[in-house]
């Protein structure tokens, strides 16, 4: 008996070592970053319909996102290559492989971690308050109490309005059609505030005088960059990147020259 139980032992000690052999050999090393390092290109995928981060005008792509690739690029010593996609294709294209990353005006999206992972976020394209420009009450969504706040019809705006309606007593929404024309009745005053996204709220406010966005964002919706699940170290790289680009203040300097006048 003792030589049986000696010899179960040994067969079970020798298939455990054999299951972590087998599971080491189907590990594949992240080799990411040098990959990328030793092309010396980053393959950046994009949609180029999107302005004022992306687009193409026939003559070559441009934009916010465009400006913030090619400055990752720099910042890592590298090139930078544009790969065109709709926006329906460009998960597809990063799954197979096409590209390194994607840096299109993407919204982080949660259900999507399992294939992908997202960097830090760059951008807060989240609902803002627009105010007149000598306007001194207004702080926040709460400060807007027996006044009105002009939204476009539908929109996020619209939605987070109703939820804030329903605390903050006699707040009182306007609709329009559009973000331009809501954010116009503020300049008309025919609104006290008015709710819109940030993308929508800073080209306004680029092109006319009179209001003002406040600093702190309503609602978050964060923009961010793309790299496969298993890309571990080349998003290691890239968040830094993004770290050297805010600290340095080239981030805001983007930002700056194609969202504020």
């Amino acid at each position: 008996m003792r030589t049986a139980r000696t010899r179960s032992s040994f067969l079970l000690t020798a298939a455990l070592i054999l299951i972590v052999l087998l599971q080491m050999g189907c590990q594949t090393t992240d080799d990411s970053w040098e990959r990328v390092q030793a092309a010396g290109v980053l393959r950046v995928g994009l949609d180029p319909t999107y302005p004022p981060f992306e687009v193409d005008d026939g003559r070559g792509v441009y934009g916010l996102d465009v400006d913030l690739a090619k400055a990752i690029a720099s910042d890592l010593g590298l090139d930078v290559q544009f790969v065109y996609f709709g926006y329906d294709g460009l998960y597809d294209a990063l799954a197979t492989e096409q590209v390194d990353v994607l840096i299109s005006a993407l919204v982080i999206i949660p259900e999507r971690t399992r294939d992908f992972a997202y960097s830090e976020p760059y951008f807060n394209a989240g609902e803002i308050l627009i105010v007149p420009a000598d306007n001194t009450t207004i702080e926040t969504m709460e400060d807007l109490g027996g006044q009105t706040v002009a939204v476009e019809l539908g929109s996020l705006g619209h939605v987070e309005a109703t939820e804030w309606a329903k605390r903050v007593e006699g707040l009182e929404i306007i609709t329009f059609s559009t973000a331009d024309e809501a954010i116009t009745a503020v300049q008309q005053n025919n609104a006290h505030a008015a709710l819109t996204d940030a993308i929508s709220g800073r080209l306004f406010l680029r092109e006319n005088d009179g209001l003002k966005r406040l600093p702190e964002s309503v609602t978050v919706e964060p923009f961010a960059l793309v790299v496969r699940s298993e890309d571990e170290q080349l998003l290691t790289t890239l968040n830094k990147s993004l770290i050297n680009l805010e600290q340095t203040g080239q981030l805001s300097q983007i930002m700056s020259e194609w969202l504020d006048s």
